[in-house]
């Protein structure tokens, strides 16, 4: 069987990070393994007076702790990082536990909408961009590319904007890179890959939905590490990737309920695993 470890905070209300990328991830017959960097009651999205709790001491205790085991993981992937010490805490993990066949997945949560999330400081960008440096794949949203990468944000940009964001974050070290949520026009959205190996780009849409729900940026980061674990080939697991967000934000929205908080992902499981 194979194993990823994600490494990223713990919501415990709010359907995001681990409480997305551990039960999505297990539907796909990979063992998870998890290192939660922080425990808060809800996420902060939409939510006030939530509880905090920072567990970064605690992540070279369970690298310690792991390697007398020498455990072997099929991939790495990172979400959520709430602080620069704690990408440097990733970073000694990375040395310690990536092998030559073990995948770097990184996801550089920390942006939306042109603005960085909330407790992230202007020099937080210049340190993610030292873990997306060891990445063997990088999948940030625009905002994060451009904070990233010291760039101008767009609302609006074209094909060769998209283009420039991605060979850059080669450039900065990553093998391969993804910008998700691309939407040329109104009608569509999905994801633009670049691979520096081959000098080639993917690109695939789905519809566009005039909706928003926190956590489909983890849903979609996590069923497309899954997907590339599970050796499928990187336009395979992109295409599923976008395929299932977008299902899952059509069943959120086919119920009256307010769900804003987080998609209805677990009744889609089912049609995510029909497709492995």
């Amino acid at each position: 069987m194979k194993r990823i470890v994600t490494i990223q905070d713990v919501s415990c209300f709010g359907k995001c990070s681990i409480t997305v990328a551990l039960p999505l991830i297990s539907a796909m017959g990979i063992e998870c393994a998890i290192i939660p960097t922080s425990v808060l009651s809800t996420h902060t999205g939409g939510f006030t007076g939530f509880t905090f709790r920072d567990l970064s001491e605690d992540i070279p205790k369970i690298s310690d702790h792991w390697k007398k085991y020498n455990l072997h993981f099929d991939c790495i992937y990172t979400g959520y990082l709430g602080s620069h010490s704690q990408i440097d805490h990733v970073l000694n993990f990375i040395k310690d536990f990536k092998k030559e066949d073990t995948l770097l997945f990184v996801d550089p949560a920390m942006g939306d909408w042109g603005r960085l999330y909330t407790g992230f400081d202007k020099d937080f960008p210049s340190h993610m961009a030292k873990l997306c440096a060891v990445a063997d794949i990088v999948v940030p949203n625009i905002t994060e590319a451009s904070f990233i990468l010291g760039e101008e944000y767009k609302t609006s940009y074209d094909e060769e904007y998209v283009h420039t964001l991605l060979k850059k974050l080669c450039q900065n070290g990553a093998k391969r890179a993804v910008i998700s949520g691309v939407s040329y026009e109104s009608s569509t959205q999905g994801a633009v890959l670049y691979d520096s190996e081959a000098d080639e780009f993917y690109s695939y849409f789905s519809e566009h939905l005039p909706v928003e729900y926190h956590g489909t940026g983890d849903t979609f980061a996590s069923v497309f590490a899954g997907g590339l674990t599970r050796g499928m080939s990187c336009k395979d697991a992109l295409k599923l990737a976008v395929d299932f967000t977008v299902d899952c934000i059509k069943q959120t929205m086919a119920e009256p309920d307010d769900h804003s908080y987080g998609t209805k992902f677990e009744e889609c499981i089912p049609n995510l695993i029909s497709r492995l």
